[in-house]
């Protein structure tokens, strides 16, 4: 990854503002937007701001005074200059999504928002309350938090009774939270790899990736390919899986 990806919650704080002209009033929307306070340049209490001059030579100097006093800083169409960037957003609240190219292309990330924009359901935002304020019954059926994991991704995954995707599945909560199933027990899929190249890998094949709970790969499979496996995922170098790899998705990975 070349950036740390983060949601910073700056709702009522401030938020320095330094610009002038269309990008500086598209910065101020997205500050207000997310519930910050705009200031000045010389507010004492910031910790991150914007930048938004139409000539670099304005942009380089108020850039280099802000880092100066150890603030984070974004400038407008200046990458180089940037500490963080602004991603193109979907936003469905509480749920965001947000696309980023390092700066490289903001017309790819914002066709990339598009079709998003056009995948996820309206209603997402209230799948996501509606898994909050079912906590504590997921808790009471499913008290062990391996098992409870297991169940939420299962009822998540694609065409379970939850599925994200899916217009609606909010109001199924409740019910799936009290009368779900835990999920499958135990299951463990081979994937041979083709080359060390990770866009050598199918669809199919990144998703039981990003799905698995953990990860038997035998040691010369290269990091670029097991950073496709999620974060949480155990890793296990050896040269062949247990016999029993545990409850839920385990993944056999090796070269052909």
């Amino acid at each position: 990854m070349h950036s740390l990806p983060i949601f910073v919650d700056v709702k009522g704080k401030p938020v320095i503002l330094v610009g002038e002209g269309e990008m500086a009033a598209a910065k101020r929307r997205l500050i207000e937007r997310a519930g910050a306070v705009p200031v000045g340049r010389d507010d004492p209490d910031a910790r991150i701001g914007f930048v938004a001059f139409p000539d670099d030579a304005r942009s380089t100097d108020a850039a280099a005074r802000l880092k100066a006093r150890g603030l984070l800083v974004n400038v407008a169409d200046r990458p180089e200059l940037c500490d963080f960037t602004s991603p193109a957003i979907v936003d469905r609240d509480p749920v965001l999504v947000a696309v980023s190219s390092g700066g490289r292309s903001a017309g790819l990330a914002k066709a990339l928002r598009q079709r998003l924009e056009a995948i996820l359901p309206a209603d997402l935002g209230a799948l996501a309350e509606a898994l909050f304020a079912a906590r504590d019954a997921m808790r009471a059926r499913w008290s062990d938090p391996h098992r409870r994991r297991q169940a939420i991704d299962a009822g998540l995954a694609e065409g379970g009774p939850l599925d994200p995707l899916r217009g609606g599945s909010a109001a199924g909560v409740g019910q799936w939270a009290t009368e779900g199933d835990a999920g499958e027990t135990s299951r463990l899929i081979a994937i041979r790899l083709r080359s060390g190249d990770p866009d050598d890998l199918t669809l199919g094949e990144a998703r039981l990736l990003g799905q698995a709970e953990r990860i038997f790969h035998r040691p010369e499979v290269p990091p670029a390919i097991l950073a496709r496996a999620r974060a949480d995922a155990a890793r296990t170098a050896c040269d062949a899986p247990p016999s029993s790899p545990g409850q839920g998705l385990s993944i056999d990975l090796g070269f052909a």
